[in-house]
């Protein structure tokens, strides 16, 4: 499972251009699963996102995202298992299938909001655009395989 963390003064995700998800001060976290992860590795993936210490306290990275109160936007993001090293257009054969990805999405997404962080989400599979005002900036690649 991959997953890319950044740390947003706010963030707002559309489908069509109507709004589907918003946050405040927070993380937007895009979510990839691969072949062969299991819940496993989402609840890897889960503890990291709410524990993970990239908020600002005395000038250091000291609280976490259940510290600081930061809202969590969610998003499904097979791209994330895109191989560039041959030719110019990405293989996606590393992504999960759709249907067992957006199982894991979901049950990552519920096991997050189960530590009391809000959680926002994106609409699996959909064309999403997203408008976010990255904090720092501040942007943390985490891969539960590593």
């Amino acid at each position: 499972m991959k997953l890319v963390l950044q740390r947003v003064l706010s963030a707002r995700l559309t489908v069509g251009g109507e709004e589907i998800s918003k946050i405040g001060n927070g993380l937007v976290v895009y979510f990839g699963a691969g072949r062969g992860d299991t819940e496993s590795d989402a609840d890897i993936a889960v503890r990291k996102t709410a524990n993970l210490r990239v908020f600002e306290k005395d000038g250091k990275m000291n609280l976490s995202a259940l510290d600081s109160g930061a809202e969590i936007l969610f998003v499904s993001q097979f791209t994330l298992y895109g191989d560039c090293r041959k030719g110019n257009r990405p293989s996606f054969t590393e992504a999960e299938e759709p249907t067992r990805a957006n199982e894991l999405y979901e049950y990552a997404a519920s096991r997050l909001a189960e530590t009391g962080l809000t959680v926002k989400k994106g609409v699996f599979g959909a064309d999403m655009t997203i408008e976010q005002t990255n904090d720092g900036p501040v942007t943390i690649i985490f891969d539960t395989r590593a």
